[in-house]
């Protein structure tokens, strides 16, 4: 419309997580978590012109993306601590040493399911040989899981081990059951939920390095110019 071909990219009504690909809003739509419509302008059109600005000069947009992306994951966070607590609540109190092995079982259970999604992933790709490697190691941690889940299964009564015990993945918040099959666990984590929070925590780890980067660059430029400004004040003197 004509009000957004009247705005710049730099704005303060455009999106500056967008201009750098990484708004959550674009990363998850489509999700269970889809957060609908950014409250701030999209734009492709304006992102080309960022990036062509960007090379020109440094507009430090990173510091607004952060900000974004820090507020966002931290919410997350304090979800999935919530979802804990609330499970630590309802789910039957277990002694340390059985809930340690539980833990053991859930942590296999993760590795499984992140190797099928990468075999997945490089099949699709046609790489083959690759794929059928992890296969190979997917096999030798499902042996793994069968000891654990035994050594599990024989430390509490039979009625018990029958309950679906649930963890909350630690990356994007969701349930994963004790005794999820690989077809779920591989779904989990080769998702498009999981993988765009992975996403989304990458891109926040390497704007804080950006940043940090940016702002010593410029704490030494300061400090250059006033050692030059110091230097010349003394010869004028």
């Amino acid at each position: 419309d004509e009000t957004r071909q009247r705005v710049k990219f730099t704005d303060d009504r455009v999106c500056k997580s967008h201009l750098l690909d990484c708004c959550p809003h674009d990363i998850l739509a489509g999700t269970r978590m889809d957060l609908g419509e950014c409250t701030k302008i999209h734009d492709l059109a304006l992102r080309a012109d960022y990036e062509i600005a960007s090379k020109e000069r440094d507009l430090f947009f990173e510091l607004d993306a952060m900000d974004h992306l820090e507020s966002f994951i931290a919410e997350c966070d304090r979800r999935t601590e919530l979802a804990k607590k609330r499970l630590a609540e309802t789910q039957e109190e277990i002694s340390a040493e059985v809930s340690a092995k539980a833990e053991k079982v859930h942590e296999l259970n993760e590795d499984i399911g992140k190797l099928l999604a990468k075999a997945e992933q490089l099949g699709a790709e046609g790489n083959v040989d690759e794929s059928q490697k992890i296969l190979m190691e997917v096999e030798k941690v499902r042996a793994k899981k069968k000891e654990a889940e035994e050594e599990y299964r024989n430390s509490m009564p039979a009625s018990s081990f029958q309950q679906q015990k649930l963890r909350v993945c630690e990356v994007c918040s969701a349930y994963l059951g004790l005794h999820d099959n690989d077809r779920r666990l591989a779904d989990h984590f080769g998702g498009k939920l999981h993988l765009g929070f992975i996403q989304i925590r990458e891109k926040l780890d390497q704007l804080r390095k950006t940043v940090a980067e940016k702002q010593e660059k410029r704490n030494q430029d300061r400090l250059r110019r006033r050692e030059e400004r110091e230097r010349e004040e003394r010869m004028g003197r």
